[in-house]
Formats: C-alpha cells, sequence, structure tokens
C-alpha cells in the first residue's frame, strides 16, 4: 500500500519516537536510550525517513520528549 504520509517535525515526538524504535528496535532499551547523547540523536532524526526538519530547529525540549515516547514506545513493546 503506497499511501502519501505527511514529513514529520520536530514537534511530533511520538512519530519521531516511533519512526526511531522502528529503526533501532531492541538494539536501544530503555536505559540506553536516557544516554544517547543530544547530538547524535539530532543526527538520528535528521536521517528519518520522512523527517522534514533541521538541525536548527531542534531544542533540548524536543529532544527530552522525543527520548521519553521513546522509552513509552520501547516499554509498550515489551
Amino acid at each position: 500500500m503506497n499511501h502519501f504520509e505527511p514529513p514529520i517535525q520536530w514537534a511530533d515526538h511520538e512519530d519521531v519516537a516511533m519512526a526511531l524504535y522502528e529503526k533501532f528496535g531492541e538494539e536501544y532499551p530503555e536505559a540506553r536510550i536516557y544516554r544517547i547523547r543530544f547530538t547524535d540523536l539530532i543526527d538520528w532524526v535528521l536521517t528519518l525517513p520522512n523527517f522534514a526538519g533541521t538541525r536548527e530547529q531542534a531544542t533540548e525540549g524536543h529532544l527530552e520528549q522525543i527520548q521519553a515516547k521513546w522509552v513509552y514506545e520501547w516499554r509498550d513493546n515489551q
């Protein structure tokens, strides 16, 4: 099925987190997610297929929310 998905932005914390979980899965459990450096997290988010934000738009608040939602996503899949 080829359906259009709107681009993901920094404020789409849950969508970003789900995409990161799909990309990294079990490689990043909860404790490891919280140890990711924000500089690395920014790089990873920028490489997500449907991501349309820029490095300059990344804020600490967005990054913290993405980490938290990623942990919830990981927990939901345990």
